[in-house]
């Protein structure tokens, strides 16, 4: 996963997600100066002798940098490590996490209906709250009312859904 979803073959090295020794994953942002440096400082690279972030020639030595220092950590130990600071490093995390994480709880980004977890309606305003969400009818409980919307009647005492022609069969 490393590498295969940057925004760009040309981005920098610092801007991707890295494995951890734990297997999950991080995702680095740090693009300006302030916050690369954020970055070095949190892996323990600042002061060695790195290529420089925008020099091309230089990325696959500094993705290798990289990849080294956050696999020799969990996940969790990293983001403890730059919790606070601004180095744009944040955990990549499964559905299953996604809920219960302090950023997505504390914005009721994630809500439960009919016992599924899943995204809250957006975009929300402090004057007017969209409707909470219902359960999805249960399957085939909607076929004739979603056909009569298409202009399909059907299959049984009317047109043929083939058609989609009132009338004519195929």
């Amino acid at each position: 996963m490393s590498g295969a979803a940057t925004c760009s073959t040309r981005a920098p090295r610092s801007y991707d997600t890295y494995a951890c020794a734990d297997g999950r994953y991080v995702a680095v942002g740090a693009l300006e100066p302030q916050f690369y440096a954020a970055l070095l400082d949190g892996l323990g690279l600042t002061g060695e002798e790195l290529p420089g972030q925008l020099d091309p020639a230089g990325w696959p030595a500094l993705r290798q940098r990289f990849i080294d220092a956050f696999a020799s950590r969990c996940r969790d130990e990293w983001v403890a490590v730059f919790e606070g600071t601004d180095a744009c490093v944040a955990p990549v995390l499964s559905f299953a996490e996604v809920p219960a994480h302090p950023h997505i709880a504390a914005r009721g980004t994630v809500i439960t209906v009919d016992g599924v977890p899943q995204a809250a309606p957006a975009p929300r305003f402090s004057r007017t709250s969209p409707d909470r969400p219902t359960p999805p009818p249960k399957p085939g409980a909607d076929t004739a009312d979603v056909l009569a919307d298409w202009g399909v009647a059907s299959a049984v005492g009317g047109p043929s859904r083939t058609t989609n022609q009132p009338g004519r069969q195929r």
